[in-house]
């Protein structure tokens, strides 16, 4: 067997629960509305020392007109195509109902491992009623109770056993998450990229509630895709999914090395894509800003050079960052959007020598050094690059509390002039050649 996990089943009957359980997160959004986990969602478990991928999908439906439910069909049926182990899950205190039949005869013909779950069994007459499953043809099943854990490791032990393949490591792998506002092309870039349904792709803004986790290895490339729920601002977030929505999303910006964001050609950019990039400067991302849908606009009236201007313009202080004007709907410039997202990767993962520092830098200090306070000369003596997992750079001086704010960016100027620090928030400390810290 191998160790992709998928759990299915009907809406409500607690599949997120169970994965957030599993995970040992609250990575799934859980809420009492129906459909509220649209996009396969992916995380790690781990039981009896087997690790797993699982797969929390969006409920079951058949035989709906609803848009998202059809979408949500689509997203079981991949998600059975991967999977190596099924978990079907099913409420006790509902019973046994049609959409679980018509859920059992699907997993049966896919000729995979199913494992019934029976949820929310959490007293011995419910217990009782969990006899009416074996209806579903599916064998043992697995009855506990997902909110408390109560049977959880019963079916782990099973679980654990047909688990026979170990997962690849994936410390190092660079991880790049796609940000932007509802509706300006996220999730259809990630499908483009990976030439699948992998997210729900529909014409209606707030479509991706749960972010959405996927290994991308292709075309020389070797990293992990992040594409997130719509950012909205805080006056537009008026329901509890939408909220957590937003959360989900600046978790997705804490946990990633490099951040695509995408605007609409036709808004520019906005306070909010500006309030989205301080959020990646504030957590020293990089980034790479993709101008969408620019098959739409005349490019006689809107050249991307001056676009690109006025976009720079408006990113003072930090406007060192690379800008593409893609179309997803065409494929324009998507694979050069990855290929600038790892080089801004290395740029922000880089070390360089303390030599080299030296060498390029003192001369511009030495012929512009910072303004006498006091009547206090300042000398800065050298510099070096701090160990972290982004450019940190300290300047040792003799009176390092002097130092103004206007110095600083001529230091950081003269950084990027010198190194590749394209898209990459960096950090310019001063400190005390006696070895007292100063940070500005």
């Amino acid at each position: 067997m191998g160790n992709i996990v998928a759990i299915v089943g009907r809406p409500n009957v607690g599949k997120s629960t169970l994965f957030n359980r599993i995970t040992e997160t609250r990575a799934a959004i859980v809420d009492e509305a129906e459909g509220v986990t649209r996009d396969r969602h992916y995380g790690k478990g781990e039981w009896n020392g087997k690790q797993f991928s699982i797969i929390d999908t969006g409920g079951y439906v058949q035989g709906s007109d609803d848009e998202f439910e059809g979408e949500i069909r689509k997203q079981v049926k991949a998600a059975i195509e991967e999977a190596d182990i099924i978990l079907l899950m099913v409420d006790v205190t509902v019973g046994l109902t049609d959409l679980d039949m018509d859920v059992a005869a699907l997993l049966r013909k896919s000729k995979k491992r199913v494992l019934l779950v029976i949820n929310k069994v959490d007293n011995n007459k419910r217990l009782e009623d969990t006899h009416e499953f074996h209806r579903l043809g599916l064998g043992e099943f697995y009855p506990l109770s997902s909110v408390n854990g109560a049977g959880t490791g019963e079916l782990l032990d099973e679980v654990a056993k047909h688990i026979t393949v170990d997962l690849v490591d994936t410390e190092g792998i660079p991880k790049i998450t796609i940000v932007g506002q509802p509706n300006v092309g996220k999730s259809s870039l990630l499908n483009s990229l990976l030439g699948e349904e992998r997210a729900i792709v529909t014409p209606i803004a707030g479509t991706t509630r749960d972010s959405v986790f996927t290994r991308y290895k292709g075309f020389g490339f070797d990293f992990f895709l992040v594409d997130t729920a719509g950012m909205r601002r805080k006056r537009s977030v008026n329901e509890d999914l939408e909220y957590y929505s937003n959360l989900r999303t600046i978790k997705a910006v804490e946990d990633s090395d490099v951040c695509i964001l995408m605007i609409d050609a036709q808004q520019g950019l906005t306070a909010q894509d500006l309030n989205i990039l301080h959020l990646i400067h504030t957590n020293r991302k990089g980034v790479v800003i993709l101008v969408n849908k620019w098959d739409l606009m005349e490019k006689e009236t809107n050249s991307s050079k001056k676009i690109s201007d006025e976009i720079k313009e408006r990113l003072q202080p930090f406007n060192d960052v690379p800008i593409l004007f893609t179309s997803v709907k065409t494929k324009q410039r998507i694979h050069k959007a990855l290929e600038t997202a790892i080089e801004v990767q290395k740029n922000r993962s880089q070390r360089i020598s303390t030599s080299q520092l030296n060498k390029v830098m003192l001369p511009y200090i030495d012929h512009n050094q910072p303004p006498a306070i006091k009547g206090k000369l300042i000398s800065i003596k050298y510099i070096t690059q701090l160990p972290g997992p982004v450019p940190r750079f300290a300047l040792f001086a003799n009176h390092p509390q002097y130092i103004m704010e206007n110095y600083k960016r001529f230091i950081e100027n003269k950084l990027r002039e010198n190194f590749k620090l394209t898209g990459v928030p960096i950090e310019v400390f001063f400190r005390s050649s006696k070895g007292e810290k100063t940070y500005l």
